[in-house]
């Protein structure tokens, strides 16, 4: 810890690694709580990593956003909540799929006095 004190820490070293492609947006809602993302949490998405099933994305589906896991079943690409109240999400009910970028960070407050400013 002593080394990061006299150093000091560069958060946009830490979390982006490509700064062209990387953008930031705000969590609303709860479906992916059991991942450790909360409503209200800030994430970094990288939009030029290659989404791979596991990954958590960013889609948009005729043209509303959401923020799910990507899973693949007999060879067939679906989203799924991490939160047992959502069920998943079927991609060929949408007519305009779009998998916008994938989420590499979760940032949240540990303290509710932090959020009370």
């Amino acid at each position: 810890a002593d080394d990061y004190i006299n150093s000091g820490i560069d958060l946009n070293e830490e979390l982006i690694h490509n700064p062209t492609s990387t953008f930031f947006l705000r969590v609303s809602g709860h479906s992916m709580s059991n991942a450790g993302i909360q409503d209200g949490d800030l994430l970094v998405v990288d939009r030029s990593l290659n989404p791979h099933p596991g990954h958590i994305v960013i889609a948009v589906l005729d043209g509303a956003f959401t923020l799910k896991r990507l899973a693949l079943k007999n060879e067939t690409l679906y989203l799924e909540a991490d939160h047992p109240n959502y069920p998943p999400i079927e991609l060929w009910q949408y007519e305009d799929v779009q998998i916008w970028g994938v989420a590499v960070h979760s940032i949240h407050h540990l303290n509710s006095i932090a959020t009370s400013k």
